[in-house]
């Protein structure tokens, strides 16, 4: 595999870059001019690299089922960290067993970028990065490590359900409804209301790009500094049906609870907002900003990493969600 040539900015997307555009490197990478190529092959390359990738996976504690190893900025570079240290990104490669395994970075970026950019969905700093054999990869920046590299306290929805894997068994994040976790927002945070909207609104989000993998923990709360917990910014969205047979809703129940699980997909969404305590106003404000930004989505995904196939694929599962989320 060889170095894509690079026209687009592999962090904005932006036109006109060769690497990475000033905006992505003052967002994703403290200002320092990193390149968009690590010094490193990707896994399973070559042997001396995979110690490193051995070593690293010893002390990285991010959980899930992709590999992700553990990085940090040295000067303008970026390295594996060793034992003691802390990383401050994560980086994803190419994963194995699922479908088109190689589009699963751009996938990322892409579906990340556009929650940022078309809808203004607060998100994880990212970027699409390449191995030195050309291999893409995702990265992004750690939102629970603050500027002095101190880790802040996080705490998913799985947890705050109180949710494992011995009490509820292996498949515990998939269980229940969506309608759930603004019971568990209630119960923790003074300022429901706001976040009550931001968590709807990425709901939504993931039901429109088919994120069927949008699980208990891939919500979470952040410590502020100030020692308050807030909606943490997005992260790990995709869309899931690129690459596994899934369901619509990655929580076994859906969106409700299934004595109240009935009628059109919208018709639920509203119902959601509405136990959720929400105003139609709200929620139709809401579906207004999501139905507004089809024009921008086909744009940032025809100037993506993803191959001329999988942007298509991508394409048509989001106008699918789209025609069945906006008829009448």
């Amino acid at each position: 595999m060889s170095l894509p040539v690079i026209k687009y900015c592999p962090g904005t997307l932006a036109k006109g870059y060769r690497t990475y555009s000033r905006t992505c490197l003052n967002r994703v990478f403290k200002g320092r001019s990193v390149y968009h190529v690590l010094p490193y092959n990707a896994p399973a390359v070559d042997e001396k690299t995979d110690e490193l990738y051995f070593e690293n996976q010893k002390h990285i504690s991010i959980s899930g089922v992709q590999v992700k190893y553990s990085l940090l900025i040295e000067k303008n570079h970026l390295r594996l960290t060793k034992e003691g240290e802390q990383g401050t990104y994560i980086l994803k490669p190419i994963p194995s067993g699922v479908k088109i395994a190689g589009a699963m970075p751009a996938n990322e970026h892409l579906t990340m970028q556009i929650a940022r950019q078309v809808f203004d969905i607060e998100t994880a700093e990212n970027a699409m990065i390449f191995f030195k054999d050309g291999s893409p990869a995702y990265i992004t920046k750690r939102f629970d490590v603050d500027e002095n590299e101190e880790k802040l306290a996080k705490e998913d929805f799985a947890s705050l359900a109180g949710r494992t894997p011995q009490t509820h068994g292996d498949k515990y994040k998939y269980l229940g409804c969506y309608s759930e976790l603004f019971e568990l927002l209630k119960k923790r945070l003074p300022a429901y209301k706001p976040t009550a909207l931001k968590l709807y609104k990425l709901i939504v989000f993931n039901y429109l790009f088919s994120n069927g993998d949008a699980h208990l923990k891939n919500f979470s709360l952040i410590e502020t500094p100030d020692g308050d917990f807030r909606l943490s910014p997005a992260y790990d969205l995709l869309n899931s049906q690129l690459h596994i047979d899934d369901s619509e809703f990655a929580l076994k129940d859906g969106l409700l609870p299934k004595q109240l699980a009935k009628g059109k997909v919208k018709e639920q969404f509203y119902l959601l907002a509405e136990k959720a305590g929400l105003s139609e106003k709200q929620t139709s404000e809401i579906f207004s900003d999501m139905h507004a930004g089809s024009e921008k989505v086909a744009l940032l995904t025809k100037t993506s990493y993803l191959s001329e196939n999988s942007k298509r694929t991508y394409l048509q599962a989001y106008q699918t969600r789209y025609k069945k989320l906006y008829r009448k």
